[in-house]
């Protein structure tokens, strides 16, 4: 999907026209632009792919004990209102004979977390590209939330956060996994 900056600039310039401002006034003049560059960039996990960005990082591994990545920061943009959702990713997965580099992690939420979509959607696709790429035996996938559209239109609710997991292999299959995995990101 290639991204049309000259014409999300011509559209962010309605866009302020149509809320009853004057883009050429002073404080707007350079505003379209820099929208349209913030939203390229802010969707920019479109025009990534997960094997160029893994980029070979796989590695022989005899480990299979847990590998848990905690805490990685993401922000996205809800499909429904195109307001950002901001929150936290704890991904785990357990090896089957190799390991992924750990930055590729971070990577991989940052590609789905740049796209238009609900936090469901973002869980699973987070869940099934680790699995894809590592073959692991499990993966889990929980993330933590704060949803604009909650916090700032509608029901306004300024300390609601919204919770999301996918279990795959052993995490689903082994509740003692499972609430290993949950244990660890607590702590």
């Amino acid at each position: 999907m290639s991204m049309n900056l000259d014409e999300m600039t011509t559209s962010f310039e309605q866009i302020i026209r149509a809320a009853g401002e004057d883009p050429s006034r002073e404080g707007l003049q350079k505003t379209p632009v820099r929208a349209a560059e913030a939203f390229s960039f802010l969707t920019e996990g479109y025009n990534q792919n997960l094997e160029e960005l893994v980029n070979g990082a796989i590695f022989p591994s005899d480990n299979d004990e847990m590998v848990i990545v905690r805490d990685v920061e993401f922000y996205s943009l809800c499909e429904h209102h195109l307001l950002p959702f901001i929150g936290r990713a704890n991904v785990a997965y357990i090896p089957n004979g190799k390991v992924l580099g750990l930055s590729k992690i971070a990577r991989i939420v940052d590609m789905y977390a740049r796209r238009l979509q609900i936090q469901e959607t973002m869980t699973k696709e987070i869940a099934d590209a680790v699995m894809q790429v590592t073959d692991a035996k499990g993966v889990a996938v929980h993330l933590s939330a704060r949803h604009l559209c909650m916090m700032m239109r509608g029901v306004g609710k300024q300390n609601s956060s919204m919770t999301t997991s996918v279990m795959l292999g052993t995490f689903r299959e082994k509740q003692s996994t499972r609430n290993e995995f949950l244990q660890l990101i607590q702590g």
